[in-house]
């Protein structure tokens, strides 16, 4: 199972959060990815924001990014979209 979890930080408090869980053994990695920040976009009622170099290299290095107010183009209501991979099989 390859799962992510996925939360809106304000001022240092989760405002929302939830886990994608994908399980669909077909497809690679990064299509579970976009899978995952779909499902999570979907979920929390976001608009779904643009990977920039900087959170390619950051997935790539950590697992983990951050999207902020320059990854989306409509106005949000809290500072970052934390995007983290908690599980993953090979």
């Amino acid at each position: 199972m390859f799962r992510v979890w996925g939360r809106t930080v304000k001022r240092g408090h989760t405002i929302k959060e939830y886990t994608a869980c994908i399980e669909d053994y077909t497809l690679n990695r990064t299509r579970k990815v976009y899978a995952a920040l779909d499902e999570i976009c979907q979920n929390l009622k976001l608009p779904k924001p643009y990977w920039l170099n900087l959170n390619q290299k950051d997935f790539i290095q950590f697992a983990k990014t951050r999207f902020t107010q320059d990854n989306f183009m409509d106005k949000i209501d809290f500072d970052y979209l934390e995007f983290q991979v908690i599980e993953e099989d090979y």
